[in-house]
């Protein structure tokens, strides 16, 4: 299977404190992996790492076979990689439409022009309204992104994403902050992604029920070293996982 992002040795130091600590992953291009581990194992840090807003101490990224360690986060953006926050990024002042249509023109390398033929407008609106009918919010198109509740704004922050043809899709947990009615809502989205069966995504999440039933292979983060990755079933099994995480750590 081809890689589509790879890590060597990646590592980075605050201070005194090592908060990732030499890990070395491989993603298959077209596969679903989620990061687990305690609080304060390093993931969001990781995250960070892959997605440029953090530039590591001592290791590299690699993306499509192309070194991309010291690449900005809108340069990676352009590569193609796309990453979703735990506290949602979206215009609040623009309907849910303007928000995905303004991710569609980014991707086209159109700007605001007064003169810009209506026609194109309407092309970015309809492929705009094709990603939301994706995330289940295509009956919001007119909503402020204001009055969304938080996981329609999940919804419509993972629509930005897709909006910009991202092939890799970094997804920081998407479920953080939702009521329990919420969750399904926003499963259902990550599988329909999933099903489409072009895009590689990685996932940070706490819910093992979520990660069980998504991933093909499962990555786990304890005091930001790389303590395993495997299958979600080997990862259960795994005696050193059980002691160390499942088995009390845990949250």
């Amino acid at each position: 299977m081809t890689a589509l992002i790879e890590t060597k040795d990646l590592t980075i130091t605050f201070g005194g404190h090592t908060a990732v600590d030499s890990v070395t992953i491989t993603v298959p291009e077209k596969k679903f992996k989620s990061i687990i581990g305690p609080n304060g194992a390093g993931k969001t840090t990781f995250f960070n790492l892959l997605s440029g807003q953090l530039s590591p101490t001592k290791g590299s990224i690699y993306y499509r076979g192309k070194d991309i360690t010291r690449l900005s986060p809108t340069k990676r953006t352009r590569e193609g990689i796309g990453r979703s926050f735990q506290i949602t990024n979206v215009f609040p002042n623009l309907t849910v439409l303007e928000n995905v249509r303004l991710a569609v023109q980014s991707q086209a390398g159109v700007r605001y022009q007064m003169l810009f033929h209506y026609k194109k407008y309407h092309d970015f609106e309809e492929k705009a309204l094709e990603w939301l009918k994706l995330v289940l919010l295509d009956d919001k198109k007119d909503s402020l992104a204001s009055n969304l509740a938080h996981g329609e704004k999940r919804k419509l922050e993972i629509a930005m994403l897709l909006a910009l043809e991202t092939e890799l899709l970094l997804l920081d947990e998407p479920t953080a902050g939702m009521s329990l009615e919420e969750v399904p809502a926003i499963l259902e989205v990550i599988k329909r992604i999933k099903e489409q069966g072009n895009r590689t995504i990685i996932l940070i999440e706490h819910k093992m029920d979520m990660i069980l039933d998504l991933s093909d292979s499962v990555m786990v983060l304890f005091n930001g070293r790389l303590l395993a990755d495997g299958t979600p079933e080997e990862i259960m099994k795994n005696e050193t996982v059980q002691s160390a995480y499942l088995g009390g750590v845990y949250e």
